[in-house]
C-alpha cells in the first residue's frame, strides 16, 4: 500500500514512520505544492494522510487534490472541525477530517491502523475513522477536567504492564475505561475476556475462572477451559471484584503471584500471561477495612487506582452525552432526531442521575423510540411524569452531593411507593446496587415500609 504524508510539522510523519509496517511505502510532503507534484508521481497512491495546521489553506489543500484526481482515501488531521477549511475538505471523495486527538496513544493509534495494512485495506482504515470520530477517547464521550485526569492517566498505564482497579459508582462506565486500557496496550490484538463476579454462583466461580477436568466433579462430563485459558496473553476484566468470596480471593491472590494455576480436578499447573484489570462499585480500601477484602489481594490488583467520576460531578458532559445516545438511538431505531429543547437540556442538566449515564441514556432511548417529532420535547423525555421517568426533588444550593443523592434516592422509592426492584429499574442500576446506596446513606431495611407510609403522607417535605 502506498501512502502520502503531508505534514508540514513532521509531527504525523514522525509517527507513522515508526508505526508503518514493512510493505507500506511512505511519500512525504512538507508543502502544498511539493504535495502537488507527489501527487502526479506514478504509481497511483492508496491514502494520504494530511496534517492540517493553523498555516495551511484547506481550499489550497483541497485544490491541489482536486486537480491531481486523487482517487485514493483521504485523512485530515485538524486542530478543530469548526475550522473554515474543512468544509473544502470534506467535499472531497472519499475524505475525513478528524480533530487532532491530544492524546498521544491516541493519534499513535489511529495512524498505526491506517498504515498498518491488514488484508481488507478498506476494512482498516474504516476502523480507524470510527474510533476517532467525535467519540471522544477511545469510546468514552466526554470532555469534564475530571474525565481529563482520568483519560491521562489511562494513557499512562496503558503501556505499562500492571494490574489497574477501577472504581466507581454503578453506571459510571468502567467497563469502558477497562476497554480502552486494553486498546492502548501491547496486548491489543490478544482476547479481552469479561468477568463478572456477580453474575456466577459462588459454587461455580472457581470451575469459570480456572476451568476443570472430565469428572471434576458431578456434571463435568468435559474438559472445559476458564476465563484465565481464555485471556491468555490479553486482558481479564473482573467486574464487581469485591463481591468475591474470600477463599476464593485467595486463590486468584496466588495466582497474581506465581502466574500458574490449576484446573478444577486437575493436577498440572497452567501458564498464564494475563494483565488484571479489575472494577467495583465499591471503594476496595473501605472494604479491606470492612474485613470483606484481602489487604494482600488489594495491594495486587491495584498497583494503579482509577476512580470514575459520578455524572452529576460532571455536568458539563451531559450535553456531549445526550447528542451521542440520541445520535445512536435514531440511527438503530430509524428516527429523524437531531436534538433536544433548551429546556429539555436543562432539565436533563439539573438531575441529579443516581445511575449515572446509564440512566441518562436508558431515559434517552425510551424518549427516542416514543417521540414522534425531530426534536426531543420536555413531553417527550419526561411525558406525564409516568413513573418511568425522573421524578423531582426540592433542593437549595449548597447542598451537598451526598445528600442531593440520598433525597433522590427517597423520592424515587416515594414515587413507586417502596418497591425496590421498580425504583432500581426507574434508576438505571441494579437492586444490588440500591440495596447498597441505601445502607451506606444509614436507611433503615424497612425503608419501603416508611416510604409507603410515611413519606407518602402531606406532611413529607423531602
Amino acid at each position: 500500500m502506498r501512502t502520502i504524508l503531508f505534514d508540514t510539522t513532521l509531527e504525523v510523519s514522525r509517527r507513522a514512520s515508526q508505526l508503518r509496517s514493512p510493505e507500506v511505502g511512505l511519500t512525504f510532503a512538507g508543502s502544498v505544492q511539493e504535495l502537488g507534484l507527489v501527487l502526479t508521481l506514478p504509481p497511483p497512491h492508496d491514502v494520504l494522510i494530511a496534517n492540517v495546521t493553523g498555516s495551511t489553506s484547506g481550499w489550497e489543500l483541497a485544490e491541489q487534490i482536486r486537480r491531481a484526481r486523487f482517487g485514493g482515501k483521504i485523512v485530515a488531521f485538524v486542530d478543530d472541525l469548526a475550522y473554515q477549511g474543512v468544509k473544502h475538505l470534506m467535499q472531497l471523495p472519499r475524505a475525513e477530517c478528524l480533530q487532532r486527538p491530544s492524546s498521544s496513544a491516541l493519534l499513535d493509534d489511529i495512524i498505526r491502523r491506517i498504515v498498518r495494512p491488514s488484508a481488507d485495506h478498506s476494512e482498516q482504515f474504516e476502523t480507524s475513522l470510527v474510533l476517532s470520530r467525535g467519540e471522544g477517547f477511545y469510546g468514552i464521550v466526554a470532555k469534564s477536567p475530571a474525565m481529563l485526569e482520568v483519560f491521562a492517566r489511562i494513557e499512562k498505564v496503558a503501556t505499562r504492564d500492571v494490574n489497574v482497579c477501577i472504581y466507581g459508582e454503578s453506571g459510571t462506565g468502567k467497563e469502558l475505561i477497562a476497554r480502552a486500557i486494553h486498546a492502548a496496550s501491547r496486548r491489543r490484538d490478544a482476547p479481552f475476556i469479561t468477568l463478572d463476579c456477580t453474575a456466577i454462583p459462588e459454587g461455580l466461580m472457581e470451575s469459570h475462572l480456572f476451568g476443570h477436568v472430565r469428572g471434576a466433579f458431578t456434571g463435568a462430563v468435559e474438559t472445559r477451559e476458564g476465563f484465565f485459558s481464555q485471556a491468555h496473553t490479553g486482558t481479564l476484566f473482573a467486574d464487581e471484584i469485591c463481591e468475591m468470596s474470600l477463599p476464593l480471593q485467595a486463590k486468584l491472590l496466588r495466582v497474581i503471584q506465581t502466574h500458574e494455576f490449576l484446573k478444577v480436578g486437575g493436577t498440572q499447573p497452567i501458564r498464564t500471561d494475563i494483565r488484571l484489570v479489575t472494577a467495583s462499585n465499591k471503594d476496595p480500601r473501605k472494604e479491606v477495612g470492612n474485613g470483606t477484602f484481602r489487604e494482600d489481594l488489594y495491594y495486587r490488583i491495584g498497583v494503579v487506582m482509577i476512580e470514575v467520576p459520578p455524572l452529576r460531578a460532571r455536568r458539563e458532559d451531559i450535553p456531549l452525552l445526550v447528542d451521542h445516545f440520541i445520535r445512536k438511538h435514531a440511527a438503530a431505531y430509524d428516527k429523524p432526531i437531531r436534538g433536544v429543547t433548551r429546556g429539555t437540556m436543562e432539565r436533563l442538566m439539573a438531575l441529579p442521575w443516581p445511575g449515572n449515564v446509564r440512566q441518562l441514556q436508558n431515559v434517552i432511548e425510551q424518549a427516542v423510540v416514543l417521540t414522534e417529532g425531530k426534536t426531543l420535547t420536555i413531553r417527550d423525555v419526561f411525558a406525564d411524569e409516568r413513573p418511568s421517568t425522573l421524578p423531582l426533588v426540592q433542593l437549595e444550593p449548597g447542598l451537598l452531593l451526598s445528600e442531593v443523592e440520598r433525597r433522590y434516592l427517597i423520592r424515587t422509592l416515594q414515587q413507586v411507593r417502596g418497591n425496590r426492584t421498580a425504583a432500581a429499574k426507574l434508576l438505571g442500576i441494579s437492586v444490588r446496587c440500591l440495596q447498597y446506596k441505601l445502607k451506606s446513606y444509614l436507611l433503615p431495611k424497612a425503608i419501603g415500609v416508611i416510604v409507603a407510609t410515611f413519606l407518602l403522607s402531606p406532611m413529607c417535605t423531602c
